[in-house]
């Protein structure tokens, strides 16, 4: 049923009105060309027990309208009026939709009414979440990171992103998107020869031709990503709690870096990443507090067993270099790392979830330097290491259990446990990492350990020997699947493939005193 902006707005003003009540308004017909398009459908995440945001963008000016209810047939629905999305925000909006308590499952219809022509209506986009419980209950959520790097994009031949579309199929609850979300120092090619004679013909944009460098063309990357069917029928099911690395805006920064790279006629990276940042935060779903703008580090309860903090491994760290200092180093820094600590002490939650953007063991070399946490260096923690060291004995002393950290950016999968019988560095409980991706990108690995914090590689799965950036199409894309027992409280990670097989299991039991 088309209807008036008129009558749109009213009911978005009221707040309370439904589509029941509007059954004999008068239809309007409108030529396709005059009406808004959702090129990239619609988000939700950042999502708590009553309140969620709700996303989307459009190809012109105009105003968000939703409509949300309990059910799928949208009965006894309330509409909200939205933001205006403007060519400042990339003509994109989000609303923060609240009076959610007690609300299982939420349904939610976007459309958006053209600013410069008032008859002028969207066809209207569904979307569905399920909402954290305030009692026990199973829970299932997947993570990943990594789309659309090392030249491979979309290739619509091959289905697209797939690895998006096996994920949809496990019915998660919510997607941690562990970082990389965006290569935006990765241009695409048209063709690329495989290894198999074959080609992979990528779908390229003005964007994805050449390094981002302005506003408009980090915008472009997610812009990019949102072109592939099987991502925008995930995020229209499944909310995101989505955080940032390095490719968002240039391989490896760190703030204050001067770039060496031809390709860049913007040489700042603290401009650069002041864009990426911008880019971002206007296609993620992420709740933005005016105490705190520009934050992407943050916490979410989900129900009374679980609790997910999302790190930002690349907004407060200090330069990479030999990470050897023995007065330390910063790749949290002192007020995230503050903010951690006192979050897990508060934490009433059975499982503690440490979404981190890159790994705690692994030796990342950036060139000479390094860009983890991990130095490769034999003795006590050193550099950035002993951020790490302060918050493992922190939880060791102070009793905190059941942490389990979860990350990507290596691009292979893995399941690390650590020890402090097998470590360097003593003053810690054993815990667990799960490694998983890439979503849609190059395969590379396995990497080199540190034995600082004493890993043990329990699973891994990575290229053969001496094969690296292999395509998507060779089969090693990989995410994780994390399943909470809402009786036993017993935790099960899953190492997946694109495929959705499941390459290893690990059973985790909560403890409790």
């Amino acid at each position: 049923m088309d209807v008036s902006r008129r009558q749109l707005l009213a009911l978005g003003l009221k707040g309370g009105a439904t589509l029941g009540a509007m059954a004999a308004a008068p239809s309007i017909v409108l030529a396709e060309g005059r009406r808004p398009v959702m090129p990239s459908g619609v988000m939700s995440g950042d999502m708590l027990e009553d309140r969620v945001m709700l996303w989307s963008r459009v190809d012109r000016p105009a105003r968000m309208l939703l409509e949300i209810a309990d059910n799928p047939d949208f009965r006894g629905a309330r509409w909200l009026r939205g933001p205006d999305a403007l060519p400042a925000s990339g003509l994109t909006a989000r609303l923060d939709v609240d009076g959610l308590a007690g609300l299982d499952e939420l349904h939610y219809r976007v459309r958006f009414a053209a600013l410069g022509d008032h008859r002028a209506v969207s066809e209207p986009i569904s979307g569905r979440l399920r909402l954290p419980a305030a009692r026990r209950r199973d829970v299932r959520f997947v993570w990943s990171g990594d789309t659309a790097g090392q030249g491979w994009g979309i290739d619509e031949a091959r289905g697209g992103m797939t690895t998006y579309e096996t994920m949809r199929r496990q019915r998660p609850d919510f997607f941690i998107h562990s970082g990389d979300t965006v290569y935006a120092d990765g241009p695409l090619e048209e063709s690329v020869a495989l290894p198999d004679g074959e080609t992979w013909h990528n779908l390229v944009t003005p964007a994805k031709r050449k390094v981002a460098e302005s506003l408009d063309e980090f915008r472009g990357q997610h812009v990019y990503n949102l072109m592939d069917a099987n991502l925008r029928r995930f995020n229209a099911e499944v909310p995101m709690l989505a955080q940032w690395d390095d490719h968002e805006t240039v391989n490896n920064w760190y703030p204050g870096e001067w770039l060496e790279d031809d390709r860049y006629t913007e040489r700042s990276v603290p401009l650069l990443a002041a864009r990426a940042r911008q880019a971002f935060l206007e296609h993620m779903p992420l709740r933005q507090r005016p105490e705190a703008p520009g934050r992407i580090h943050r916490r979410f309860a989900y129900g009374p067993s679980l609790e997910v903090f999302m790190l930002d491994m690349r907004s407060f760290r200090d330069a990479n270099g030999r990470n050897r200092s023995a007065t330390g180093g910063a790749l949290l820094g002192g007020e995230q790392l503050a903010w951690l600590r006192q979050a897990l002490r508060r934490s009433t939650a059975t499982w503690k979830i440490i979404a981190a953007d890159m790994p705690i063991g692994l030796v990342v070399r950036d060139g000479d330097a390094f860009e983890a946490l991990a130095n490769g260096a034999p003795g006590e923690p050193s550099g950035r290491e002993a951020e790490l060291a302060g918050l493992l004995r922190t939880l060791r002393d102070e009793r905190i259990h059941n942490v389990v950290w979860l990350t990507a950016d290596v691009h292979y999968t893995a399941a690390h446990h650590y020890a402090p019988e097998r470590a360097r560095f003593k003053a810690f409980a054993p815990f667990w990492e799960f490694v998983s991706g890439p979503l849609h990108a190059g395969t590379f690995g396995p990497g080199e350990l540190d034995d600082t914090f004493g890993p043990r590689v329990v699973f891994h799965k990575a290229p053969p020997e001496g094969r690296a950036n292999l395509s998507p199409a060779a089969g090693y894309q990989f995410f994780g699947r994390v399943d909470l027992d809402g009786e036993s409280e017993t935790l099960t990670v899953t190492l997946m493939d694109a495929a959705g097989q499941a390459l290893h299991r690990q059973v985790l039991e909560p403890q409790f005193g």
